[in-house]
């Protein structure tokens, strides 16, 4: 993409001296509830509304979404708040009615961008247009996808973009909805820095008790805004009722929140700085030589098993490993998350390098 810098001149624009805050409730339900959120919002660090009017939900009977009709509401409270917009487009349809509704920020949704197909539809839809348009990472972990969503809305003309992490699923459950993979979203960080980073933690987190830590994590990685769901009443919400914060709480989590230097010039600190690098440095070439001699071993023990007939996997073996590691690691202060990633990456290379033996 060309032009990189380009993309953050919408967000620079605001002129806020914070990160961007985008707030309101997972769905529009009523009139009267998305103008008392509106107004509850109008005074706090939020600057952009958000409701979801179509829901596109994993099964089909819970709550799709009010439709058109709440694009009626959102226009109504910005004219009276004077937030602005922005919901989440699945479709052309969906973009022509944000787009006479004068939604000013669109996004594209988890489940839209798996699909380039879908993608490259909405793009030709909103060819040229002046509107922001954000790109949530699609469902499941692949980069490579999400950038190629924003790729084809950059071909598209569209100037203003940016994107959201919203975290990735998972088959194993985790204390998280959606597992966050910082990793993805640094590297895309590291790819394209002028390409504007929100955190969505309300699909992340899944609850509402973790979104504060969760957004000071992004803070900390120096991402561009936030993406919180926001509801007067969220117990009685009607879509995702336990990810989402009062307007009251939200204020609190955005007083709470540090945002940090992006560096310091002072000497202490950069000698303090190289100092703890070049320790991770040395530490990081011993794991490597570490997992070279484990690597070792287990080619020696697919030689003892070849020549035996045995078969490569010993399920009994590595959920002894498994469990032991797990163990060890919380003696040591790393989480069971970390150390499960860990060792089943650790156990994979184990089992590679042993059928290579098998084969050869």
């Amino acid at each position: 993409m060309e032009n990189k810098k380009e993309m953050r001149k919408w967000l620079d624009d605001f002129g806020l001296d914070h990160p961007l805050v985008i707030a309101g409730p997972c769905s529009a339900e009523t009139e009267e509830q998305v103008l008392k959120i509106a107004h509850q919002l109008k005074d706090t660090d939020a600057t952009v509304l958000r409701a979801g009017i179509w829901k596109p939900r994993t099964r089909p009977g819970n709550f799709e979404g009010v439709g058109s009709l709440g694009l009626k509401w959102l226009k109504k409270a910005k004219e009276e708040t004077g937030m602005l917009t922005t919901t989440e487009v699945a479709n052309p349809a969906h973009v022509d009615l944000a787009l006479e509704y004068d939604v000013d920020i669109l996004w594209i949704g988890a489940r839209t961008t798996v699909s380039p197909f879908i993608v490259q539809e909405i793009a030709d839809a909103l060819k040229g247009t002046d509107k922001t348009v954000l790109v949530k990472n699609p469902v499941n972990p692949d980069l490579s996808l999400w950038l190629g969503a924003v790729e084809r809305l950059h071909t598209a003309d569209i100037k203003n973009l940016g994107v959201i992490h919203r975290g990735f699923s998972a088959y194993e459950k985790t204390k998280y909805r959606n597992n966050p993979e910082w990793q993805i979203a640094i590297e895309l960080q590291n790819k394209f820095p002028d390409l504007p980073l929100i955190l969505d933690p309300s699909h992340i987190a899944g609850r509402r008790d973790i979104i504060f830590d969760l957004c000071q994590t992004a803070l900390d990685l120096n991402y561009d805004g936030l993406m919180v769901e926001t509801h007067h009443t969220p117990d009685d919400a009607w879509s995702d009722a336990a990810q989402q914060i009062t307007p009251a709480t939200l204020v609190q989590i955005m007083k709470d929140l540090k945002i940090r230097k992006e560096i310091s010039e002072s000497e202490e600190f950069q000698n303090k700085l190289s100092n703890l690098r070049a320790q991770i440095d040395i530490a990081d070439n011993q794991l490597i030589e570490l997992l070279s001699r484990r690597m070792k071993v287990s080619d020696e023990i697919g030689k003892v098993k070849k020549a035996q007939n045995v078969s490569v996997l010993q399920t009994k073996r590595w959920n002894e490993i498994l469990g032991n590691m797990v163990l060890e690691g919380e003696q040591h202060g790393l989480s069971e998350e970390f150390i499960l990633r860990l060792f089943k990456a650790v156990h994979q290379e184990s089992i590679n390098h042993q059928e290579k033996i098998m084969k050869g």
